[in-house]
């Protein structure tokens, strides 16, 4: 496993992180956990995000992002390299929002695109 000390491939707004923390407080993630994020198959469009909390495991790649570990597999990078991550709480949505330039089309959930 890597140290955290890697240029994450991928960004969260300030708002994102603000979110990630409370998150980490209110459930009590174990302190061993990172924040998860990668893809996985299927989806409207192909592929869909992976968000969410896990440990770390030999394929995986670890970073620190903006006080967060951030747990990734080394294989996700290159669909997800120069992602912003965002969180919306608004009248309309409220939830983690990915903006993805790897992603050549998405779909109307937000959640799923091919690459």
């Amino acid at each position: 496993m890597a140290t955290a000390t890697k240029i994450a491939p991928i960004s969260l707004t300030p708002r994102a992180v603000v979110e990630v923390k409370n998150i980490i407080a209110e459930k009590n993630v174990p302190t061993d956990y990172g924040l998860r994020i990668g893809v996985q198959g299927g989806g409207c469009s192909g592929m869909s995000y992976l968000l969410g909390f896990d440990k770390a495991k030999e394929q995986d790649e670890t970073f620190d992002l903006d006080g967060l570990t951030l747990v990734m597999d080394k294989k996700h990078a290159m669909y997800v390299l120069g992602m912003e991550v965002d969180f919306q709480d608004g009248l309309n949505a409220r939830g983690f929002v990915f903006n993805n330039p790897q992603a050549k089309s998405t779909c109307g959930c937000g959640s799923s695109f091919s690459a």
